[in-house]
């Protein structure tokens, strides 16, 4: 697998990461691409022009003109096979988003007629803001293809979410994109992905529910859809919605919702991943009006759920794959595993709630992977995004 042949036009803007793009340079040509650097001003003050025309064997172009001569944007943007923006500071992010021109790069990107890869760098905070994440769904909808961002060590000293992905991870994603069969091998496969909590009413204006929020279910459904999978995702009520606008989204919010969405989508899924937290009881009856308070205690009568991994384990084909999620608080490996064997599914991802980093709420996880035939794989705490990649890269080994 290589770049040979590919003509990609890299887009170097104003972050810290900017220091690793003589390397990233290096391996993008010598996977055989041949690559022609525009830098925002900011960016020549994190790396030399110098460097970048060096490694390139191309001049660095920075602006619209110089002197006399035009850099002309549109046959720059039309000679590239791919426009790669590595890293994209979230001042770029938020100009692509909303079609700003007031530099060379933003020139070529609006007239790019290739697909275009941005890779994020920003600080964990920037990352996570909601301007930020707004901007990465409005890009992505205009088909660009964003390279996850990774886990780790930040220019502020903070560890979390926000670095670049290291070159090598970069190249391999092109050659993961020019190599179809390799970069899409879900493509013509349907997956099904439920995710976050149900809520449980008991009058109009009170439900029964938990804390999950839903990351680790919409970090499956977005590796999935990458994959090349017609992803179908059941949401419980939360907050935080899917990136990728490929994704069938059908938002529920009690157990016998979800039960139904899922039940209607299973029949024709290749691979299913039931990650919510779903309710086991609701209640018996749900009060018209609200409940009053009173001197006395409140007594309710709570009647079981529909078991959704159970059923669609009982009408699963030989073709099908079903994965299922249990959150464990004490012999956690052996309550997953009679889960697995019970509920006739093909893998149990377990979380315990007594590994640090690990369960609702958070940005990471830290996650066993059983199969029937005893084998368990444990990763390490990683971001959920990091999570979601090395389960589905590990059901799809097999």
């Amino acid at each position: 697998m290589s770049l040979k042949g590919i003509k990609i036009a890299l887009g170097v803007t104003g972050s810290i990461a900017a220091y690793k793009t003589p390397q990233l340079v290096r391996q993008l040509i010598k996977a055989g691409a041949e690559v022609k650097v525009i830098c925002t001003e900011t960016a020549t003050k994190f790396v030399s022009s110098l460097a970048l025309s060096t490694v390139s064997k191309h001049p660095v172009l920075n602006n619209i003109s110089d002197g006399d001569s035009w850099n002309n944007h549109v046959a720059l943007g039309r000679w590239a096979d791919a426009m790669l923006i590595a890293p994209c500071s979230a001042n770029t992010l938020a100009k692509l988003a909303h079609g700003l021109c007031d530099n060379l790069l933003g020139a070529v990107y609006l007239s790019a007629v290739c697909p275009v890869f941005v890779a994020p760098a920003m600080d964990e905070d920037m990352w996570h803001h909601k301007s930020t994440q707004h901007n990465i769904h409005t890009i992505s909808r205009y088909g660009n293809r964003i390279i996850p961002v990774a886990f780790g060590e930040l220019a502020s000293g903070l560890i979390g979410d926000g670095r670049m992905a290291e070159p090598d991870d970069i190249v391999q994603y092109l050659i993961g994109f020019f190599s179809q069969s390799d970069s899409l091998p879900l493509l013509g496969k349907k997956a099904l992905v439920s995710a976050g909590p149900t809520y449980e009413r008991l009058d109009p204006v009170r439900f029964i529910g938990n804390f999950s929020t839903g990351k680790m279910g919409i970090a499956l459904a977005e590796n999935l859809a990458q994959k090349g999978a017609d992803v179908t995702l059941v949401l419980g009520p939360t907050h935080i919605r899917p990136q990728n606008p490929a994704i069938h989204l059908q938002l529920v919010e009690s157990a016998s919702e979800m039960y139904d969405a899922c039940n209607k989508a299973f029949t024709h899924c290749d691979i299913t991943i039931m990650a919510a937290a779903v309710a086991d009881f609701r209640p018996k009856e749900i009060a018209t009006d609200k409940i009053k308070k009173t001197d006395t205690t409140l007594e309710l009568t709570l009647e079981k759920n529909k078991d959704i991994l159970a059923h669609l384990g009982s009408i699963k084909k030989n073709n099908q794959i079903l994965v299922g999620f249990a959150l464990e608080t004490n012999n956690e490996k052996k309550h997953a595993h009679q889960k697995l064997v019970q509920k006739n599914a093909d893998y149990i991802v377990l979380n315990s709630l007594r590994d640090e980093g690990a369960g609702f709420g958070g940005d990471t996880n830290k996650v066993s992977i059983l199969q029937k035939d005893g084998q368990i794989k444990e990763l390490p705490l990683l971001s959920k995004t990091a999570t979601a990649e090395a389960i589905i890269a590990y059901i799809l080994q097999d």
